[in-house]
């Protein structure tokens, strides 16, 4: 499924640590943005990883999940392309 995360965090560590592992799940498509193809495994790996690393009473962390009609739909204007579903998935 197509999942899309953005993100808000205040401190510039957490925001880089955060952006790292993100890079594990997904490709970046704006500079707090990522689109990912995640199995359901993958996405509540990704859950638990994104809550270890963020202060939630500072921070603000959202997964947005795309239906596959929804994922159709994308519509890209400018400069990027439609993430691809990789061959191959790092943990």
């Amino acid at each position: 499924m197509l999942i899309v995360v953005s993100y808000d965090v205040r401190s510039d560590r957490r925001r880089t640590r955060l952006a790292n592992t993100l890079e594990d799940f997904g490709q970046r498509v704006q500079y707090s943005v990522f689109e990912c193809r995640l199995e359901a495994e993958a996405l509540e790996s990704l859950r638990r990883k994104v809550e270890k690393l963020i202060d939630p009473l500072e921070d603000s962390v959202r997964i947005y999940r795309l239906c596959l009609e929804c994922d159709r739909q994308v519509q890209i204007q400018g400069m990027g392309k439609i993430t691809e579903d990789p061959d191959v998935y790092v943990l």
